[in-house]
């Protein structure tokens, strides 16, 4: 597809996702972006997230800590520490920017206090748009995504954007929409207001989430 005729900005970036595209870069060292519209989306339906009984296990366990927005960059900074990373240094300054406007949110785990896992991302009234997530300890990328689904769902949410499908985030629930499909729940959910700071993260880790979930 062309490029959308606009200058590239914290802005242009809000404009893209209410518009259904997000940007990527080839690498890390490649200062080009460019623009993705997939014909099938991928979503994680925010009332059926797949809580098996093993991620229910450590959940309970509670031997981790969840934080919003703590350290923003350095989620998306583990994020990019792999071989193959399609954020550049202009897109980690973007999002940074996005964070300081109020638009872009980590939610992360800790175990004894380091950062084990993570996902973040954009948010715009009722959509969240999952931009990327990591792991450092088993299962912490899962946890963070238990939770994150928990939150959104409380605060208005109506729509999590995982942009593409995985079979991590099939194995949670996540599925995959056409196009049309997709663009008619990002009107909706472009719609409706929400705030990620307008409810507390899960506080009791000792008890289930509170999640309209399936569990095997």
């Amino acid at each position: 597809m062309s490029e959308p005729d606009f200058r590239l900005t914290p802005e242009a970036l809000l404009r893209a996702y209410t518009m259904g595209i997000f940007p990527m870069a080839e690498n890390r060292d490649d200062p080009e972006i460019y623009w993705v519209d997939p014909r099938r989306r991928g979503i994680l339906p925010l009332g059926g997230f797949h809580l098996s009984r093993s991620l229910k296990r450590r959940v309970r366990k509670a031997d981790y800590a969840v934080d919003l927005d703590r350290d923003f960059v350095g989620v998306v900074d583990a994020c990019a520490d792999r071989d193959e990373t399609w954020i550049n240094a202009e897109i980690r300054c973007l999002y940074s920017e996005l964070h300081q406007m109020g638009h872009a949110h980590s939610l992360e785990i800790r175990h004894d206090g380091e950062l084990t896992g993570g996902v973040y991302g954009v948010a715009i009234n009722g959509a969240f748009f999952g931009e990327s997530m990591f792991s450092r300890r088993t299962d912490a990328s899962k946890l963070a995504l238990a939770h994150l689904v928990d939150l959104l769902r409380r605060c208005g949410f109506t729509l999590f954007d995982t942009q593409f499908i995985t079979p991590h985030l099939a194995s949670l629930g996540a599925k995959e929409i056409p196009r049309a499909a997709y663009h008619s729940l990002l009107e909706d959910a472009l719609k409706q207001p929400a705030d990620i700071h307008s409810q507390p993260i899960c506080g009791d880790l000792h008890s289930d989430l509170q999640l309209n979930t399936q569990t095997s």
